[in-house]
């Protein structure tokens, strides 16, 4: 469809120099939605991506009573992103998109309040695997009543693709194959991918209904990335890891929500930023991937083996260094100041948005939780997990080293952080596939925050460790820290926070292989005010 020069250049409100018309391969469409994200007091990001298009595409875009006009191409994929300044702290905000006389659904937006608070309402989200099921879930947030912001810590897309890949055992992956059907590794693989997912109706509708605060976690560029590699990356095949990483975190901000870079700041360093609302809490977005992050250690590669037998000291001795990281000194810095501006503005809450577990994890012990007719019950996919538990109790370390756990100078670090600056954390934390509740304690026992931990929307955790056994019981008997985990149920977190206490209920829904379902609140949790820190959970 062409669009006539003069209107054209009317829209654009720009002189002969402008694109004369949209290039376009048939009727432009709004194909993948609207959303908007990181709300400040007076701004917030709003997001579209035109369709059908192949040069430059004229556009107009209205929130409340602001409006402008843009130009969007190629080069960022037809993507729109327009930071929209002026705007009154707390409040509802509709907007739409129009281009080439098309125009799009409408979002629902709202500003951070100012001023005195009496609560704020977030649906916590993470691990969105496409193949594995419907999105449910963030239907589940669309329809919540009230949602003032939606957290999501990462794994909103993978990598993986093609027969026999993650997610494809599940019985409506043949209706949902990733695209490319196969590992994405390019610019275009990272672009299409992120098409795919948002072409989803469900997750369309809960972007369209609250702004987004965003965090990847490894999957937006490979399985267990870090600084220099990942795990789900073989450079001899797939090239150089920084050219790769590059790919995918400009599709991200392509096609994401999130404010972009600030002159001369990198795509990493714009992703760890800062949301005040009113004077009851602060969210601190962290960044602990591929910023900093040494390399995971391995239990096969770095576990010495002398006379025989492993040598569990010196495997210690590597996994405390002082001087492993899961993030800079930079970084590091930035959330020393942010907690301590916070407790220093008499905010209630500190809300550490965070992508791993933080808390002590070590394994059950199968032996001693298990009888031998259990033991033998337990399905095939299960027995090898159980083996590695057993492996790690006799060692004595610990479950995840992808986590906290793998880090643990550097979770002391920042524990340092928090009783410097006499804050009241709340960590939310993603990536396992499972629902927690835990209770953080630093190296000497003392307890310094509460982490509330989300499932996945459609990611599969261990699920039951036998018939009738959710794999998370025992692992909440194992550790001192763990007051709740469920590796079985889907859903999110809905957190809610007052000045009396910080709510987390963890809500499920009844299937992601059938559009039909249900919801309901597998457990709550309460953390209150104690001190300068926080209390038990109740």
């Amino acid at each position: 469809m062409r669009i006539d020069r003069r209107k054209a250049l009317a829209l654009l409100g720009v002189g002969a120099a402008a694109p004369a018309q949209a290039q376009t391969q048939g009727r432009l469409a709004f194909a993948h939605g609207v959303a908007s994200g990181d709300p400040l007091q007076d701004r917030v990001v709003i997001w579209t991506r035109v369709s059908g298009a192949s040069g430059q595409v004229p556009y107009r875009w209205r929130l409340g009573d602001r409006s402008g006009e843009g130009v969007t191409g190629p080069e960022r994929d037809h993507t729109i992103k327009v930071d929209v300044t002026g705007l009154q702290p707390g409040q509802e905000y509709r907007f739409w998109f129009e281009a080439g006389g098309v125009r799009s659904p409408e979002g629902r937006t709202r500003t951070l309040p100012a001023g005195g608070v009496r609560d704020v309402v977030l649906a916590v989200a993470s691990c969105s695997l496409y193949p594995n099921g419907f999105f449910n879930a963030y239907r589940a947030i669309a329809d919540l009543p009230r949602v003032d912001a939606v957290l999501h810590l990462g794994d909103y897309i993978y990598e993986y693709g093609g027969p026999g890949s993650y997610g494809m055992d599940s019985p409506v992956a043949g209706q949902r194959p990733h695209q490319p059907n196969r590992e994405i590794v390019s610019l275009a693989d990272y672009r299409t991918r992120h098409a795919q997912y948002k072409s989803d109706p469900d997750l369309q509708a809960a972007h369209a209904r609250a702004p987004w605060i965003v965090a990847w976690d490894d999957h937006e560029t490979a399985n267990d990335s870090f600084l220099n590699g990942a795990e789900n990356h073989n450079p001899p095949a797939e090239g150089d890891w920084n050219a790769r990483k590059a790919a995918a975190l400009k599709a991200y901000f392509e096609w994401m929500p999130i404010r972009d870079p600030a002159a001369g700041q990198g795509f990493v360093e714009a992703s760890s930023r800062a949301f005040r609302f009113g004077d009851l809490a602060q969210l601190i977005m962290i960044e602990t991937r591929i910023g900093a992050r040494d390399k995971q250690l391995d239990l096969e590669a770095d576990l010495p083996v002398v006379d025989g037998k492993p040598d569990v000291a010196a495997f210690r001795a590597k996994l405390d260094d002082p001087n492993r990281r899961m993030m800079g000194p930079a970084q590091e810095a930035w959330i020393g100041r942010e907690l301590a501006g916070s407790v220093q503005a008499g905010h209630a809450w500190q809300v550490l948005g965070n992508q791993v577990v933080m808390a002590r994890v070590f394994p059950p012990d199968p032996r001693r939780d298990l009888t031998p007719e259990q033991r033998a019950a337990a399905p095939a996919r299960m027995q090898r997990r159980l083996k590695r538990y057993e492996q790690l109790a006799d060692l004595g370390l610990p479950v995840g080293l992808d986590m906290w756990d793998g880090y643990p100078a550097d979770r002391e670090r920042l524990y340092d952080l928090v009783k410097q600056a006499k804050a009241r954390p709340i960590v939310v934390s993603g990536d396992s596939h499972s629902f927690w509740a835990n209770e953080l304690h630093d190296a000497a026992g003392r307890r310094v925050a509460c982490e509330f931990g989300t499932t996945g929307i459609t990611s599969p955790g261990a699920g039951e460790m036998v018939p009738g056994l959710n794999a998370g019981e025992p692992i909440a008997k194992a550790n001192r820290e763990v007051v709740f985990n469920d590796q079985v149920s889907k859903g999110f977190v809905l957190l809610t926070l007052t000045r009396e206490e910080a709510r987390a209920d963890m809500v499920a829904v009844s299937t992601i292989t059938d559009r039909q379902f249900s919801t309901r609140i597998v457990k709550t949790f309460r953390a209150k005010p104690e001190g300068t820190g926080v209390s038990a959970l109740g």
